[in-house]
């Protein structure tokens, strides 16, 4: 293998495209290492989210049904939500769990995996938990952008699903992965 001393790129300029609360889309102009000039670099600035696992205690995971624009497709994912500027992300679960589906649990979360969604073009993380013996409290609570339908699924069919093509969103399948590798070493599985 060959060893050699990788450097950062220097920002020489920094142009914002848009702000808003969702996300920011600046351009650098950036100097290589090795002397080359990318004069437009797009990353997008997004806030961090959480991805919550939930399972009731009869071993069912809550799902979301929604629409998503950029695929212009219905995806079944976990629920999930932007983190408010200071907000604890416990605090981010809770009520995007309570949001979305009206479910909430008296468990504490526990962190499954914090990475990164996609290095190369944004900026943000993704913070997946998981949340056990959720249970129906309260009614729905969207937002005016929002169209969600929630259901349970027996966690021992979540991977058929995922072979058949019915689950199909990225960060739902990892989450899954991480929960069932969490659970199985919990000897909950």
């Amino acid at each position: 293998t060959r060893s050699m001393i990788m450097k950062k790129w220097d920002v020489i300029e920094t142009i914002y495209i848009y702000k808003n609360p969702f996300g920011n889309l600046r351009v650098d102009k950036c100097l290589l290492p090795n002397g080359n000039m990318i004069e437009k670099y797009y990353v997008n600035e997004y806030p961090d989210w959480v991805n919550i696992v939930a399972i009731t205690s009869d071993k069912k995971m809550l799902f979301v049904k929604q629409y998503r624009h950029g695929c212009k497709e219905f995806f079944l994912e976990i629920p999930a939500g932007g983190i408010k500027e200071n907000e604890d992300t416990h605090i981010a679960i809770l009520r995007e769990l309570r949001e979305e589906t009206g479910y909430i649990s008296d468990q504490e979360p526990v962190l499954l995996g914090d990475f990164y969604t996609n290095p190369a073009l944004a900026n943000n993380k993704v913070k997946t938990y998981i949340l056990l013996d959720i249970y129906k409290k309260f009614d729905q609570h969207t937002d005016d952008t929002e169209e969600i339908e929630y259901m349970l699924f027996s966690f021992d069919k979540i991977n058929e699903m995922i072979k058949l093509g019915q689950i199909n969103q990225m960060f739902t399948v990892t989450a899954y992965c991480l929960a069932k590798n969490y659970l199985e070493k919990k000897g909950w599985l």
